[in-house]
């Protein structure tokens, strides 16, 4: 019984700042992305391919939360994007390992992308593949692999999912 309380508190807590992630990227406000992360974290756009083979490269690579910075400055201040937003559709997480205070779970996920002068389209499906840092009161993402269910990309891959 304690394990099953245990798992349903971490799997609650999990949600609860998947919610808020997936909140502050629909709402606009990128440059609080950041602040779902530790300072050394990893962060990957991989198509379900590559991942399911165990190959390294991807669509978006960061390797600190210092570059996850770099880039939404670049994309909100040197880059011109089609106005647009996103709105995320979230699975519950599913927790695979508890360890040291790290957790790791897989979340699935639906992006729809919102233009304003045209259509509401289906984005993005896949799941994000993490580990947690977790303390009594919040967890941060250490490592967040994006693994979408397609290998098309579109071609305004540049905001985080």
């Amino acid at each position: 019984m304690n394990d099953f309380k245990k798992i349903a508190e971490l799997t609650n807590l999990i949600g609860m700042v998947q919610a808020r992630y997936a909140y502050a990227i629909d709402d606009g406000d990128f440059y609080d992305w950041p602040t779902f992360f530790v300072d050394d974290c990893f962060y990957q756009i991989t198509s379900a391919d590559n991942f399911a083979q165990g190959l390294e490269a991807g669509l978006m690579w960061l390797d600190s939360k210092a570059m996850l910075h770099d880039r939404i400055l670049s994309l909100l201040e040197a880059n011109v994007y089609e106005r647009h937003s996103y709105r995320h559709i979230l699975g519950q997480p599913h927790i695979s390992s508890i360890e040291d205070g790290e957790v790791e779970s897989e979340t699935s996920f639906m992006v729809a992308r919102i233009t304003r002068e045209g259509p509401t389209d289906l984005f993005a499906t896949g799941r994000y593949v993490d580990r947690y840092k977790v303390t009594e009161s919040d967890a941060k993402i250490m490592k967040r692999i994006v693994v979408l269910d397609s290998s098309y990309i579109d071609t305004l891959l540049g905001f985080p999912l």
